[in-house]
């Protein structure tokens, strides 16, 4: 549930909500990176646990959108062997946080950006790529995707390895991460409309406010994904997204 009514909250919220949708649009359409950045925004807008809430019909509206532009490139069997244990993740998740107080989740939802941010840093600075295949490996990927996902909205950097250890080329790999998360966002939308109680008519009005942002970075994203640096906007990214976490604990 909102800690306040939709006519009391903030301006300085509804900024970083626009710039957390937008950059949302941005990275649907194809600029990756930036979901633990936009996570944050939303959490230091609208606290931790309603934040996963409002955050989830805007995820959808971009997984449409990526779907539709990637589709062709899906890869089905991959999807199928990831998923299951996605979904144990995400029933997890569900129990963990049903109850649980809103410093403690907004602990762990600390906890999740920086093991996200830990993850990126690592992978970014090592020098060798490869990563195990087993079936545990598989499993564990996925059930702590599934865990993240739930608590913070934050799978990107387990699906990530996951698909770069089956060695997916990259249209294929944006292609099939886009199903993947179009799906699991559906199944988690009733968790948040009836067990965690996140999703409400007033949420919803804050979706359709902060739509247009949304839309105008998907538009936008397509073209940006050209002519920008991916080293020089992930170190930003990076940096902010940690100041950002330590800025929700404080919050």
């Amino acid at each position: 549930m909102l800690a306040t009514s939709f006519a009391e909250i903030p301006i300085s919220s509804w900024a970083l909500a626009v710039i957390a949708c937008f950059l949302l649009g941005i990275s649907k359409a194809g600029l990756k990176g930036l979901s633990v950045f936009n996570v944050t925004l939303m959490a230091l807008a609208f606290g931790a646990k309603p934040s996963t809430g409002i955050f989830i019909p805007m995820l959808l509206v971009g997984d449409v959108f990526a779907v539709s532009y990637y589709n062709r490139h899906t890869q089905w069997k991959y999807i199928i062997k990831f998923l299951p244990w996605m979904i144990t993740g995400i029933l997890i998740g569900v129990v963990i946080g049903k109850d649980l107080p809103e410093k403690q989740f907004k602990i762990g939802v600390v906890t999740v950006i920086i093991l996200s941010l830990a993850l990126l840093i690592l992978w970014d600075i090592r020098k060798s790529k490869s990563v195990p295949k087993h079936w545990a490996f598989a499993g564990t990927t996925g059930i702590l995707a599934g865990i993240c996902t739930m608590i913070g909205n934050l799978a990107g950097a387990f699906t990530n390895i996951f698909f770069l250890a089956m060695r997916i080329p990259k249209n294929e790999f944006v292609g099939t991460a886009a199903w993947l998360f179009l799906i699991t966002n559906l199944f988690k939308l009733p968790f948040h409309v009836f067990v965690w109680k996140t999703i409400s008519k007033e949420s919803l009005m804050i979706n359709l406010t902060l739509l247009p942002a949304l839309i105008i970075g998907l538009l936008l994203g397509v073209k940006l994904v050209k002519i920008i640096s991916e080293r020089q906007y992930r170190r930003f990214i990076l940096i902010v997204t940690g100041i950002g976490a330590v800025m929700i604990l404080f919050r």
